[in-house]
């Protein structure tokens, strides 16, 4: 078990002023779901799309400096660049009646575990039934505010040794713990006890950021939020406000920035997105506060400018994002990479972006979609070819839900 190296006190307390997660101004009519009534999952045979997309509607940028190159504007863009107009269908509903889901791993025969924010429980849907079963509940998770069971990750053996990770609030601090998953077990109690591998990261009522995911190098990475404490971010012996990499048994990575520490990058404000393309580079998508949110590649070491900069400052030392959006269009939380584009799921915003890119560099505009048609959206995952993943969170305590709230939605893309 490994420590966090920086303890700072009064971490539930000090939540300060600025933008949190948002709440939607839901605007969605009758929803498609009747529509989706029997589709079975990763997509039954035979189920026809519920609905499209909601047609483009370009991100919000500030204009580029004088004399930097737009993207996309110097020529056409490569053969291998994806299409600057996308498309989303909305092509099953896997799940529905969940209570704050959060993060979500998808198990080896396609099934799904999903984490409920508020509950500390982990669910195991059957995406040929859309049954909700709880698998176990994570002892010492203290919901509150933003903060509770938060992001999953599978172990890349977990074909072997079964083991699940959480990241997750406590009385204390925000950690990551591993169980033991047993199926042989009866329900809610296939979960075994926790192995805290890391512990120490800062949390608050705002700004915890929670997604954890296991990279192409098999380390384990974790966005991490600077609690409302905009210090934290540019203070590299604190864990708030960092994307951290480590071992699966918490320990920093050769090749870190620092020998000894599982900083990867920092000056970072709330991240909940983390994805790879297809060349493994990371991409994360973070809140801004009060004009830019941004999507960012990360680079070891590279500073994002929280709270020195928001959006794209152009000051030597920081690193500028390579899209970003007004804060009410996005609240950025969960990010996927599919067919040559980075797609990320808004909260406040209500809308799935698309940001299409050749290499690490745009190619048109951000493009949404599903603008106000399933409220807030919090996870979007990758499931292979053209397929998404995307699951909505209106009964956080932000939304306003309906019958049948939240959801897990199945999308085809392009």
């Amino acid at each position: 078990m490994r420590y966090g190296r920086t303890r700072r006190k009064a971490y539930g307390g000090s939540y300060g002023p600025g933008r949190y997660e948002g709440r939607g101004a839901r605007g969605r009519g009758v929803l498609a779901a009747a529509a989706l009534a029997g589709c079975g999952a990763l997509l039954a045979a035979g189920c026809g799309p519920a609905t499209g997309g909601a047609g483009p509607a370009a991100g919000s940028s500030p204009p580029p400096k004088a004399g930097a190159p737009s993207p996309g504007a110097s020529g056409s863009p490569p053969a291998s660049a994806p299409p600057a107009r996308g498309s989303v269908t909305v092509s099953g509903e896997i799940a529905k009646g969940l209570e704050s889901p959060w993060g979500v791993a998808p198990l080896p025969d396609g099934d799904l575990l999903v984490a409920s924010r508020d509950k500390g429980t982990i669910s195991r849907v059957r995406v040929s039934t859309g049954e909700v079963t709880p698998i176990g509940r994570v002892p010492g998770v203290a919901p509150g505010g933003e903060g509770g069971l938060l992001g999953l990750a599978l172990s890349p053996g977990f074909a072997s040794d079964r083991m699940v990770y959480a990241y997750f609030t406590t009385e204390s601090d925000n950690r990551i713990a591993r169980m033991r998953y047993d199926e042989q077990r009866d329900p809610g109690q296939q979960l075994g006890a926790p192995d805290t591998v890391f512990r120490g990261i800062p949390k608050g009522l705002i700004h915890n950021g929670g997604r954890i995911a296991f990279g192409p190098d098999k380390m384990l990475y974790a966005g991490t939020g600077e609690t409302g404490d905009t210090g934290l971010a540019q203070d590299k012996k604190s864990l708030g406000g960092k994307i951290l990499r480590m071992t699966p048994d918490g320990e920093p990575v050769h090749g870190n920035p620092e020998a000894d520490s599982v900083v990867y990058s920092y000056g970072h404000r709330n991240v909940q997105g983390l994805a790879w393309d297809k060349d493994k580079r990371l991409w994360a998508a973070e809140f801004g506060q009060n004009t830019w949110d941004e999507l960012n590649l990360i680079e070891p070491g590279g500073n994002y400018g929280w709270p020195e900069a928001e959006g794209k400052a152009g000051r030597p030392g920081l690193r500028d994002p390579v899209a970003v959006w007004k804060t009410g269009e996005a609240s950025p939380s969960g990010i996927a990479w599919a067919q040559g584009s980075v797609w990320m799921a808004g909260l406040k915003g209500e809308r799935l972006w698309r940001i299409p890119l050749a290499g690490a560099v745009p190619v048109a505009e951000p493009e949404a979609f599903l603008t106000g048609k399933y409220g807030r959206l919090r996870t979007v995952m990758a499931l292979g070819g053209d397929r998404l993943l995307l699951v909505t969170s209106e009964t956080d305590g932000r939304g306003s839900p309906e019958s049948g709230d939240d959801r897990i939605l199945t999308l085809t893309v392009r």
